[in-house]
């Protein structure tokens, strides 16, 4: 028998605030048809005034842990992937443990940009089967719109707030690619990238600071990178793109996941899209896929999934899956 880590369930939380494409064309050089036609984007959430990254990973771990029929003292650890953490410290992870009455366990922030909550499902899967945590809360959250340069037309409209979180439970399988839970994982960064996806703030420079994209060389990398990593996770179980389910994306940019999915053989019907309703939530983007996903019908027990993403860093990787 071979210790897996599986799918216990998931939830997703968004600001009420929604904001259209339209909203941009009073404020900046740009329109709804530009926006759609470079990106897929078409509204985004923005948290409320005092609404923190924290708050909004609670509330989808809060779901994640309704539909699993659990509470926070079933819960050993918690993982939140996140680049905008409510203070320098604590960690925004240890906020949801308070925030959920866990008194037991520990938690603790990954940061890896975009590519967070891929990040975040390898350490959860290495704390279970280790035997180190019997079930993790995984959450991505985000609230981009803190640092966004809003007379920057090129990256301002494309990211979007919210969260989403799953749940992992230690479970037995036959060791084999019909097993339930995580199969393959393939991690990967490269620094030397630094200069094309960052933000030019931070706490030992005294300053918040503001993301900056160089968009064209973000694209070339991320196509390149995703379908490789994909089909470098494949590979370590024999498997190629005609074998999955569904790809569940990073929701950075329609084009990007497009051609992704041609790379690796896979049409656009097998794929979850959400970018058009949440733009890019960065770490959030694939839980909140991945619940939407099971909320819409689209994901259903037994199905392969395989979920990438890249952030900056460059940091990026991919998770194969069995629902």
């Amino acid at each position: 028998m071979t210790k897996r880590a599986q799918v216990r369930g998931v939830g997703h939380y968004l600001p009420k605030r929604v904001v259209p494409n339209s909203e941009f064309e009073t404020t900046i050089d740009t329109t709804d048809e530009w926006i759609r036609s470079r990106s897929g984007i078409e509204r985004r959430h923005f948290a409320a005034e005092g609404e923190t990254t924290s708050d909004m990973a609670t509330f989808a771990a809060q779901k994640a842990l309704d539909m699993a029929g659990l509470t926070a003292d079933d819960i050993d650890a918690i993982i939140v992937a996140t680049s905008t953490a409510d203070l320098t410290f604590p960690s925004a992870a240890t906020m949801v443990q308070a925030k959920l009455g866990m008194t037991k366990g520990f938690a603790f922030d990954v940061q890896a940009v975009c590519a967070g909550f891929v990040f975040a499902l390898a350490n959860a899967n290495a704390l279970i089967i280790s035997g180190q945590a019997n079930r993790v809360i995984v959450i991505g959250a985000e609230t981009f719109s803190r640092i966004m340069d809003w007379s920057d037309r090129a990256t301002s409209v494309l990211f979007g707030d919210g969260a989403g979180a799953v749940i992992l439970e230690a479970a037995t399988g036959d060791g084999t690619i019909e097993d339930r839970g995580i199969l393959a994982i393939d991690l990967n960064s490269d620094g030397r990238h630094k200069d094309i996806l960052y933000v030019d703030g931070g706490v030992s420079t005294q300053s918040t600071g503001h993301l900056k994209m160089q968009g064209k060389e973000v694209f070339r990398h991320a196509v390149e990178k995703l379908a490789s990593t994909a089909h470098t996770a494949l590979g370590k179980l024999n498997l190629t793109g005609d074998d999955i389910d569904w790809i569940v994306p990073h929701q950075a940019n329609l084009r990007i996941i497009k051609s992704t999915a041609h790379k690796m053989g896979v049409g656009l019907d097998r794929v979850v899209l959400t970018v058009q309703d949440h733009g890019n939530t960065s770490a959030a983007s694939i839980p909140l896929a991945l619940s939407v996903g099971v909320e819409r019908g689209q994901i259903k027990p037994g199905n392969l999934i395989v979920t990438e993403a890249i952030g900056g860093g460059l940091a990026w990787g991919a998770v194969v899956l069995r629902w």
